[in-house]
């Protein structure tokens, strides 16, 4: 089992923006785990790709990082907290001052201006309405510098998410997860809907907005044409052999048991 000492572009602990050790999680009324992770280490700015099977655990790994799910075994932390150590408001609270998620399914709510949409975190997250504010002079200029960022046309961001083409609302999603710069962007399949032209357009735009932020991109994906866009790579799956894990600039390894009536 491969871990981040043994390649160069190792980061030390205190850079981690998120840190995974020993972690094993098993749904209730299930003996068998539905992933278990030696250990993982994202950096800040750092770009990972993860893939696998239906089944493998990709999406839970997603709610573990996110403090959503706690492990039964093992420490899951989010610049050097660990999640197990919070409460479950004070996860909340956390969650919202520094991740930014982007759902396969987006989540938007789809009576609401996109405007309002994008500067949704930032009414739940004063550090993010801050920081919003301090790029841009205030949240709604901000949201629509992100807007703009990700190629948005001006003449869509009044009107309600929920008219708006399955494309334009993924472009809503990210700029509402990336406002407020999060230390953490995670992305759950957000291409999924695409076709080749558009999900390319889509990627350029999403990884120059999370440089431009200093976000951590955690990308989960079953397309592995896209993994050549990251720095590294993490398979999931049943009894995962680091060997064949095609190396970026470094790659990482885990073991995820796939129990049946488990989703990725």
């Amino acid at each position: 089992m491969s871990t981040d000492s043994d390649h160069p572009s190792a980061q030390s602990a205190e850079h981690a923006v998120v840190e995974v050790n020993d972690l094993v999680f098993r749904y209730r009324r299930q003996t068998r785990a539905a992933l278990a992770v030696n250990h993982l280490r994202v950096g800040a700015g750092e770009r990972l790709f993860v893939y696998g099977p239906s089944g493998g655990g990709k999406s839970t790994l997603m709610s573990l990082l996110a403090g959503v799910l706690i492990a039964q075994q093992g420490t899951v932390l989010l610049l050097g907290t660990d999640w197990r150590s919070l409460g479950s408001s004070a996860r909340d609270r956390r969650r919202g001052d520094h991740v930014g998620y982007l759902f396969q399914q987006f989540n938007l709510l789809s009576w609401l201006p996109v405007l309002d949409n994008v500067c949704l975190p930032c009414r739940f997250s004063a550090r993010r309405a801050a920081r919003a504010a301090a790029r841009s002079g205030s949240v709604e200029r901000d949201a629509s510098s992100w807007l703009a960022a990700l190629d948005l046309a001006p003449d869509l961001w009044r009107q309600p998410a929920g008219t708006l083409s399955v494309g334009e609302q993924q472009r809503v999603a990210a700029a509402r997860a990336l406002i407020g710069a999060p230390e953490l962007v995670l992305a759950d399949e957000p291409t999924s809907a695409l076709d080749a032209d558009r999900r390319d357009e889509f990627m350029a735009r999403l990884l120059a907005a999370c440089q431009e932020a200093g976000s951590a991109l955690v990308f989960v994906s079953h397309d592995r044409s896209l993994e050549p866009l990251f720095d590294r790579s993490l398979a999931l799956g049943a009894r995962t052999d680091p060997n064949n894990i095609r190396p970026l600039s470094a790659s990482q390894s885990a073991e995820a048991p796939s129990p049946a009536g488990t989703s990725s």
